[in-house]
């Protein structure tokens, strides 16, 4: 038994020590430097720039792109790991006011081109802003790409891919999203 305790010990000591290492290792520095300025650069900074309404609930792991083509209603909800990216140009997102976005939900307002034979990194983009309508819910993981107009009180399922326009008070499901469904109108 008092081999146990002893080894029991020694253990701990052990893992403490490497703990106590490891915030002197040059590398955790650098890595926790990184992480801080990525998420400065998508969260903090860019969210300063968005439009806002008032009681929001953002996840701290939210990103954000080109903050300032970015509107959110009063009393919307964006989920963790939710990434809402308005073009550079013209290419704006508008969530009226109680949407709310599950994680992992990606919008996207801007898409590179590739038809002219170039690089697509060297083509110009093409912008179209996507609007989300009043009391809209959208699932996990579903991506809204640009040009995107999703009417009030529509609900997207888990995973689907939105493109073009959603009727108001109806049920999205699939890639691409298809209507499988109406809500019932309040």
């Amino acid at each position: 038994m008092e081999e146990k305790v002893h080894k029991a010990r020694r253990s701990k000591l052990k893992r403490l020590t490497r703990l106590i290492l490891s915030f002197l290792d040059p590398r955790a520095w650098a890595h926790a430097v990184k992480v801080v300025n990525y998420y400065n650069y998508t969260h903090v900074s860019e969210l300063r720039k968005v439009t806002k309404g008032q009681k929001l609930i953002i996840s701290p792991t939210a990103s954000f792109a080109n903050g300032q083509n970015i509107t959110l209603g009063d009393r919307c909800r964006i989920g963790a790991n939710c990434y809402l990216w308005a073009g550079p140009g013209q290419g704006r997102i508008i969530l009226e006011p109680d949407v709310m976005l599950a994680p992992g939900v990606m919008m996207s307002a801007a898409n590179y081109r590739f038809n002219d034979g170039s690089p697509v990194t060297d083509q110009a983009m093409k912008e179209a802003d996507i609007t989300i309508g009043r009391d809209v819910w959208i699932g996990y993981g579903a991506v809204i790409l640009a040009g995107a107009q999703v009417g009030q009180g529509a609900i997207i399922g888990a995973g689907a891919v939105v493109r073009g326009k959603v009727e108001p008070f109806a049920i999205l499901a699939g890639n691409p999203a298809t209507t499988v469904g109406t809500r019932r109108q309040p």
